[in-house]
């Protein structure tokens, strides 16, 4: 009746009280009745003649099982071969190109003649410093020579508008996403034992497609519009969600705005080589009568794009594990996305066709009024509104 409210000493030392009192035959009485050891029994009879042990143990220094470690001298040399086996083990080895998973290091170290179990391998490789690791994205490539003088300009830049009163905006493209029941990253509360089912295959479904998100975010607002097209990520595409922005939002923040400073990356449908983007804003210049000041980020720091953290990772983490069934979806979730530092998002459907490979000719070229800066013009430039 007490053994459950005992620690081991505690209910070997009384075992060993009722056997002494019992005396002779009482260890044999005592552990036919309880079902502890004549070992423990006798353990606790010694402990009792000897006095107490030290507060807080249970057991004597160096009492109890020997780890595994302790018994197999071999035994974590071996666990770290199979660990690393291109810097220090066999290059042979089994686990090279599988999972290296406790039940697989487990069955490798019995076949090298380990007897251990998966719960074994679990604590040792807690011992020895290893924890379950995720891969994680910090390689960038090679980096250009001027990318930290291109963020100091890109910075003074940015300070000087704001100084003025005048709109910076960070523009990108997020990934496209399939409308229909798929998989979406992430996960939600159901009831247990009701996940959302969904599809097993992620082939895109040609009656509902696709949604491309495109956002435009205002720093200086802290708020952003985030147009999703349906056909493709185009620089027409992009420099239509700038006119959308400037007309829903941008135009009324900002009523005497001479200047937009627009801060976008090297690639993509806003690339510093696209030719369409900068017709298209030339375009947008002379139907706003802005100029348009462009400040390219350098090649290969996408992600230092300031909208990529203030705004699409709040989106990702508002939609996580709701499938997008359908574009109105998209926009629901895309504009109820806050933050706590007062994140607004507005954002709506765009049904226009935006072909792909739309060709600028040199002489329409050459009718844009650009004017390149002396660091990197190709990275920043302004786009002046053109004479009627």
């Amino acid at each position: 009746m007490l053994a459950r409210f005992l620690d081991e000493r505690e209910v070997r030392l009384l075992a060993a009280a009722e056997a002494e009192c019992i005396g002779r035959g009482g260890i044999s009485m005592v552990e036919e009745a309880t079902g502890v050891s004549r070992r423990r029994i006798a353990l606790g009879k010694k402990e009792l003649s000897q006095g107490r042990l030290e507060k807080g143990r249970t057991r004597r220094p160096g009492g109890g099982r020997k780890k595994i470690i302790e018994k197999d001298a071999t035994l974590e040399q071996d666990l770290e071969l199979l660990l690393e086996p291109c810097t220090r083990g066999d290059p042979e080895s089994p686990l090279r190109w599988t999972s290296k998973s406790l039940r697989n290091l487990a069955r490798e170290l019995s076949a090298m003649g380990h007897s251990i179990g998966k719960s074994a391998v679990g604590r040792i490789l807690e011992t020895m410093g290893f924890s379950l690791q995720a891969n994680r994205k910090t390689l960038e490539g090679s980096s250009h020579e001027d990318r930290d003088a291109q963020f100091r300009h890109i910075s003074s830049t940015a300070q000087a508008f704001f100084k003025d009163g005048q709109p910076v905006i960070s523009v990108d493209a997020k990934k496209k996403e399939l409308i229909g029941k798929y998989k979406n990253a992430g996960r939600e509360y159901h009831p247990q034992g009701t996940p959302e089912e969904v599809n097993v295959y992620d082939f895109m479904d040609k009656q509902l497609g696709k949604g491309i998100p495109y956002g435009v975010y205002d720093t200086a607002k802290n708020e952003a519009w985030v147009s999703v097209g349906i056909d493709h990520d185009t620089a027409s595409f992009a420099v239509e969600s700038i006119r959308r922005w400037w007309h829903c939002m941008g135009r009324d923040s900002y009523p005497d705005a001479k200047r937009l400073l627009i801060t976008a990356d090297s690639g993509g449908s806003n690339g510093s080589r696209v030719r369409l983007w900068k017709r298209e804003l030339q375009n947008l210049a002379d139907e706003l009568k802005l100029e348009l000041s462009v400040c390219h980020l350098p090649p290969g720091t996408s992600k230092w794009n300031k909208i990529e953290h203030r705004l699409f990772s709040f989106i990702a983490q508002n939609w996580r594990g709701k499938p997008l069934i359908s574009h109105e979806v998209i926009v629901n979730l895309i504009a109820n996305t806050t933050t706590k530092t007062g994140l607004t998002v507005r954002c709506q459907l765009d049904r226009n066709q935006y072909p792909r490979g739309t060709k600028v000719s040199d002489a329409e070229f050459k009718t844009i009024a650009i004017s390149r800066n002396d660091f990197h013009g190709e990275w920043n430039y302004t786009i002046k509104p053109r004479c009627p």
